[in-house]
């Protein structure tokens, strides 16, 4: 296990990149700590797997450096790397067993053959494939195959870090749910430092203790799920995160006041002047439905029952605007106003949230 630092990092797959376009990669530094569980999460095309290519020694950034702990391995080849790489689809040697399969990396590392067995036994144990240790790969489910992946990648306890790389798009949902929260009881059990590539915001919240938000070859947001959901620093992580994700409507601000289709909301802190396209953004769960002068004009679409909450979906203007409304709320008939809750509304300009503790400053 290992803290693994990016220095300056950055690629692009043009041999002369002239632009900020021509960059797979932006300029980024981060430190991933020894022995977190991290989820690089994003949209397709956004540099994640890149990103996690140049960590495992798959590929060489154009630019930067990549530590692990003191060491600079930014041009050490994979096998020098002393990781674990588990991939979207199985790799597994069909003509041998579960067993030898899970074996494989320790016997090419001269293990004895007593510890082997232990360690074989161990993981299949936490894996639940003890059952099957003697039967051969080929002719297994695909989330058997995926299983015995996961459980090489677990197998050796002496990597720098394990990475995986959308390893459950193969996997069906309810067996995602099963190798998710193994996945985290060993982490907890082993405290190797995991970095885990997907698109989906439910694995990626529900096993980091940290989550990478990338856009556009850039990280944009790194945190708690906690953070990325009270405090989108950018737009598309408020998109990106929850279900449905953050309302994001255009605004006029003066001071500690938005004005939005001929309405005025308060918001929760005074903002100086800001240059560029400015935007408020509430999540749908701090707006209510209302009618009469207060909050912002709003037309109905129609309403989702999605079992314990409903979402009415509608419009403030030409915004679509989602709210979320409690199972046992009773829906206003005359409705035709959303209310936000000023002390959850961020302003945004250019797509970035503005500091207020900066702004009231500056005002």
């Amino acid at each position: 296990m290992t803290q693994i630092t990016l220095e300056n990092l950055a690629h692009s797959y043009l041999p002369n990149p002239t632009q900020e376009a021509d960059w797979a990669l932006k300029p980024m530094n981060m430190t991933w700590q020894d022995g977190g569980a991290y989820a690089l999460l994003g949209s397709s095309g956004c540099g994640k797997s890149t990103l996690l290519n140049i960590i495992s020694g798959l590929l060489v950034p154009s630019q930067g450096r990549i530590l692990f702990g003191n060491e600079d391995v930014t041009g050490l080849p994979t096998a020098a790397r002393n990781i674990a790489q588990v991939f979207q689809f199985p790799v597994v040697y069909d003509t041998m067993s579960v067993r030898d399969n899970l074996a494989f990396p320790l016997r090419n590392r001269g293990m004895a053959e007593a510890e082997v067995l232990n360690r074989v036994t161990e993981v299949a144990r936490m894996i639940g494939m003890t059952e099957a240790l003697d039967r051969r790969a080929q002719g297994l489910t695909a989330d058997a195959k995926q299983k015995i992946s996961l459980g090489r990648g677990m197998v050796r306890q002496d990597v720098n870090a394990i990475l995986f790389d959308e390893p459950l798009t193969v996997i069906d949902p309810h067996m995602k749910w099963e190798l998710r929260t193994q996945l985290k009881d060993l982490h907890r059990q082993f405290g190797h430092t995991m970095i885990y590539v997907t698109h989906d915001q439910t694995e990626a919240l529900t096993f980091a203790d940290q989550v990478v938000v990338m856009y556009d070859g850039r990280v944009v947001q790194a945190g708690t799920p906690q953070a990325l959901f009270d405090a989108p620093e950018h737009t598309f992580v408020g998109y990106f995160i929850g279900s449905p994700g953050m309302n994001v409507i255009d605004a006029e601000l003066d001071g500690s006041t938005a004005r939005v289709e001929g309405a005025q909301i308060a918001l929760p802190h005074r903002y100086a002047p800001q240059r560029g396209k400015t935007q408020i953004g509430i999540r749908p769960e701090f707006l209510r439905l209302g009618s009469g002068d207060e909050g912002l004009p709003f037309t109905i679409a129609r309403i989702e029952d999605v079992g314990h909450h409903r979402i009415v979906r509608g419009h403030v203007g030409q915004t679509e605007v989602n709210v979320v409304v409690p199972e046992d709320q009773p829906l206003p008939a005359d409705a035709n106003r959303v209310i936000p809750d000023p002390a959850h509304l961020h302003v945004y300009v250019d797509d970035w949230r503005v500091d207020p503790s900066a702004s009231e400053r500056a005002a």
